[in-house]
């Protein structure tokens, strides 16, 4: 069943560690099979806290996304999202 990893940032504190994030979290899809729905396109919140940003990837299921959030290139990358932005980030199965 398709999975959707969602990111949904709350606000960056640091652009440094965000700039090194943005140049390593894209080539570390290489190899999975993912399918990028949304990077950071305009938004609007709806209900509940504004957000700064969004990103939902696609992965063939759930397996397929935990390899690759749990694999050794975006380990590298995700270090320095920790440094320097605020995110809650989900993984969830879609319907088919």
């Amino acid at each position: 069943m398709t999975a959707f990893i969602v990111f949904i940032r709350e606000r960056i504190r640091d652009p440094e560690p965000i700039a090194t994030y943005n140049t390593l979290s894209g080539p570390s899809l290489a190899g999975h099979k993912a399918t990028p729905l949304v990077v950071y396109g305009k938004h609007e919140t709806l209900e509940g806290a504004p957000i700064d940003g969004a990103v939902i990837l696609s992965f063939p299921t759930m397996d397929e996304a935990r390899a690759w959030y749990d694999g050794d290139g975006y380990k590298a990358a995700r270090q320095h999202r920790f440094k320097g932005a605020d995110y809650r980030v989900f993984i969830t199965e879609g319907l088919g």
